[in-house]
């Protein structure tokens, strides 16, 4: 690209369309798999091939294209790996939708047939979200892009579940699941959907036997009472001590129920006594297990009353629930109904309430996998930040259960187990047997269920590197760098990871784990398609542009600190991105005369402004260094923030203007040359953060240099560190500002030349006002600057405006300025306009009426006008105060 001036108007879509596709097109974000030296790498987490991109996936890769850029620009071989997962329930479902709309189900299909339909489906649809990823500015090695089911990957899963299973460490059992009655299938504990709901507590009298008494029993389930096997209770409950080792009477069933004492019950919640109900609630089953309870199950696979269910039999369980209940009560069973809050669990895919069931699955014995998971951290061979996820992550790595993987649907990884039809062998192989190895029968049935997609989800760092064979990519990637995630799949994915990694390679999968927040609406709230407060990314990037967003994301992205996302704030970082547009705008015509080889000399021969400048910068250099280093994005953001728009743009660039449009063609050439270095080393530290105008104004800045990409991020240079530059020119800017605020506060226009006198008793600040008068005169556009010694002698001005700096003493006399009389009509006038504003929102504010009916938006908009009013109240206020001492003096 040729060196040139940028167009007046930032126009982002144009700019972001061009550099990504040279980008690409050059491999500037392809690793090199043999190369030996620094390596850096990440694995994506893969997002679901029916997704699209919202706020998680766009703070979540933000953050991880910052780290990959940043070492990329420092030297480092560095790969990010891309992906997406085959998400089983998810796409299955989309499919299914799909066919019902031609009348058909997966059925009538067969399973090899909907199989077909589901990779057609992918192959049209399914690299939406990739194509996302793209426009949010992601630099993935796409040519490495993984799916979790192309051949290389699904060879890893089996070969894991062989291994696993001839170490005993998978197993088939009876166990208590999980079960989706609209999805047909199990779930682990963490697809379940916690929420909170309004229920009730229905209390029921199960008689003695042989026996006037009888035991309340508490149940938010009663239809579940018909597979009721015992009666539990504490046995430190005074209540129900005497009826340990008797038999209660199951209402309307008939069923001998024992009665048994077990320290997990209770005796705060209902009444006490527990119904137990080992087929259908977790903790019951855990109490079968203890006390060798009889398991009745009542219900089938799709939510309906079976057999065992006796006249209920056929019912949709919340159709029998009513059954029950009003029998219950016409037989005198009921004792009361008390309202009640319960946590409700739900199908995280379909959103179905599931049913504890037990049914027969496979199962991972995860305790030894998760202690060496869990030693890994202790030891440090893994960093979890924030550091207070540490434990969390140690809490559920002690409480582990064994992990159902096994789930009854077809799109998956279909498990590789087959059963001899001749003497029942299980065969588990990687590769599909011919015959059973005991009795050589050759009628095998390979099992119909597929494993948990976050089966394959586990194998992710090594499985996408090409294990089970030993490649150059491992050996250079593995283990990978940092792995960037929410804390939503802390266990449903990286406590797998690392058990997985552990135990296939030895090695933990990642050296660190970073946990981002949650992105939430302005005031707090999760974002939701039903709370009507979702902010599309794709739209927000349409709108504002991708760097704006990006830098959005990046600003508020707080350790263990939820994000309040705003379009406001996204317009505010917009408005940043066209001030770095117009500052490049500004300097790029002062650069056109300067060789490549033109930097700016040794700080101390350099003008005090350059000097100083360069001094910031390092600062700047150095922080962006060790925020980025230590995961504080905002840290990193917030200071180039600062120093380019306040120091930068605000201060340097407005007293180059000065030497620039002078005479002196070496102060002209010094300042230029400060400023390309200062502008080139800020592009190159916003890179990360801001990829695609970088890159545009960094291609002008350097048109010699193939990608701004590819670095080098800028060194700190303790040499450019210039403590006494910072201080003068801190001393000339509170001047300035002094005057400034001055002109503010009195209602100057910024057109208006005023006078000003400086008292000094340092000879030092006389010096430097003197030396650098232009700049004073300039920026605080002053035409009558004098600098005062205690030793002269003047008459003060008999109307002026004071402030201090330092020791310094500031006037800025006003006479024939200033009319106090009109001003103090005016400053009056919008005090009391201010005024009944601020009553009005103080008495919505108090009205509670209008915080019970108004939304949470519109109270917090409210509560910010408040603030909003109460600052202009005091700022009028003490504007109208120096304005009265004004006219006093």
């Amino acid at each position: 690209m040729d060196q040139g001036t940028l167009p007046k108007a930032y126009e982002p879509a144009e700019i972001e369309k061009r550099w990504y596709s040279f980008w690409e097109e050059k491999k500037l974000f392809h690793a090199d798999d043999e190369k030996t030296g620094k390596e850096y790498s990440i694995v994506i987490p893969p997002p679901n091939v029916t997704g699209s991109l919202h706020m998680g996936h766009a703070l979540n890769n933000t953050l991880q294209d910052i780290l990959i850029r940043y070492h990329r620009m420092n030297g480092y071989n560095t790969l990010w790996m891309p992906g997406t997962d085959h998400a089983g329930i998810a796409t299955q479902n989309v499919v299914e939708k799909q066919l019902a709309l031609e009348g058909l189900k997966r059925e009538d299909l067969g399973r090899e047939k909907f199989i077909e339909r589901v990779w057609t489906w992918k192959a049209m649809s399914g690299g939406v979200i990739i194509n996302q990823l793209r426009r949010l500015g992601c630099s993935c090695d796409w040519d490495r892009e993984r799916f979790t089911m192309d051949e290389g990957l699904s060879r890893a899963v089996r070969e894991v579940f062989v291994r696993l299973y001839e170490d005993g460490l998978i197993y088939k059992g009876d166990y208590i699941v999980n079960w989706c009655p609209r999805c047909h299938t199990a779930l682990s504990d963490l697809e379940v959907e916690h929420e909170e709901a309004s229920g009730n507590l229905w209390l029921i009298r199960y008689p003695i036997e042989d026996s006037d008494e009888h035991v309340v029993v508490a149940t938010t389930r009663p239809e579940t009472m018909l597979g009721d096997t015992a009666v539990a209770v504490n046995p430190e409950d005074d209540r129900y001590r005497h009826l340990i080792g008797k038999n209660a009477i199951l209402p309307l069933v008939g069923r001998k129920l024992r009665i048994i004492g077990d320290p997990v019950v209770s005796m705060e919640f209902g009444t006490g006594a527990l119904k137990v109900t080992p087929s259908h609630d977790m903790t019951d089953f855990e109490l079968s297990m203890r006390h060798n309870l009889e398991h009745v199950t009542i219900m089938d696979y799709n939510g309906h009353i079976n057999a065992n269910g006796i006249h209920f039999a056929g019912m949709d369980r919340y159709e029998c629930r009513k059954a029950i209940v009003a029998e219950l009560q016409e037989k005198g069973y009921l004792e009361s109904i008390q309202p009640y809050a319960l946590g409700l669990g739900r199908c995280y895919r379909c959103k179905e309430v599931v049913e504890p069931l037990i049914s027969q699955q496979w199962f991972v014995k995860v305790e030894p996998l998760a202690q060496a998971a869990l030693k890994a951290v202790q030891k440090g061979h893994t960093r979890i930040i924030p550091e207070n996820w540490t434990k969390v992550y140690y809490e559920w790595m002690n409480n582990i259960r064994d992990w159902c993987i096994s789930r009854q649907i077809w799109w998956g990884h279909r498990i590789p187990a087959w059963t001899c039809q001749g003497c029942g062998e299980i065969i588990v192989a990687t590769e599909d047997p011919a015959e059973c190895p005991k009795c050589k029968g050759s009628t095998l049935l390979q099992e119909t269920d597929v494993l948990d997609t976050w089966f394959s989800s586990a194998l992710w760092p090594f499985s996408t590197m090409g294990w089970p064979d030993r490649t150059e990519l491992l050996h250079t990637f593995y283990p990978t760098s940092c792995l960037v995630t929410g804390f939503d799949i802390l266990f449903f994915w990286v406590a797998r990871m690392m058990m997985m990694g552990i135990k296939f390679m030895g090695d933990v999968p990642f050296r660190d784990v970073y946990i981002h927040a949650l992105v939430r609406d302005e005031s707090g709230k999760k974002m939701s398609k039903s709370l009507g407060n979702v902010i599309d990314p794709l739209q927000v990037m349409d709108v504002y542009g991708t760097d704006a967003f990006r830098f959005t994301l990046s600003a508020l992205a707080a350790q263990g600190r939820d994000i309040r996302l705003s379009e406001s704030r996204i317009e505010g970082y917009r408005n940043f991105m066209n001030k770095v547009w117009n500052a490049a705008r500004f300097a790029l015509p002062y650069l056109e005369t300067l060789s490549p080889e033109d930097t700016p000399a040794d700080s101390k021969s350099l003008p005090l402004a350059e000097r100083w400048i360069l001094s910031r910068l390092h600062r700047t250099i150095q922080e962006v260094r060790s925020s980025i280093e230590t995961y504080c994005f905002n840290d990193a953001a917030q200071s180039l923030y600062q120093f380019t728009w306040h120091e930068f743009c605000d201060w340097y660039i407005e007293e180059s203007k000065i030497s620039l449009g002078g005479e002196n063609q070496d102060a002209k050439r010094a300042t230029a040359a400060t400023m390309r270095y200062v502008l080139d080393a800020l592009m190159m530290l916003l890179h990360p953060f801001i990829p695609f105008i970088t890159e545009e104004i960094a291609a002008k800045i350097r048109p010699e240099r193939a990608s701004i990409m590819k670095g080098p991020f800028p060194e700190f240079d303790p040499s450019r560190i210039d403590p006494e530059a910072e201080n003068m020119m801190g001393i000339l800017m509170g001047v300035v500002s002094s005057v400034r605020n001055i002109r503010s506060e009195m209602n100057i226009a910024p057109s208006r030349a005023l006078p000003l006198l400086v008292f000094s008793f340092s000879e030092q600040e006389r010096e430097l006002l003197d030396k650098n008068r232009s700049m004073v005169e300039t920026l605080a556009k002053v035409n009558e600057f004098r600098v005062i010694s205690p030793s002269q002698e003047i008459e003060p001005p008999r109307m002026a405006a004071t402030a201090v700096v330092n020791e310094m003493r500031i006037l800025v006399p006003l006479e024939g300025i200033v009319d106090p009389d009109a001003e103090i009509f005016r400053l009056s006038k919008e005090l009391a306009k201010i005024e009944k504003e601020l009553q009005s929102v103080s008495r919505k504010l108090s009205n509670e009426e209008f915080l019970a009916k108004a939304n949470a938006a519109a109270v917090q908009k409210q509560k910010e006008r408040h603030s909003e009013l109460t600052a202009k109240l005091s700022g009028l206020g003490s504007g109208l105060e120096k304005m009265r001492s004004l006219k006093s003096s």
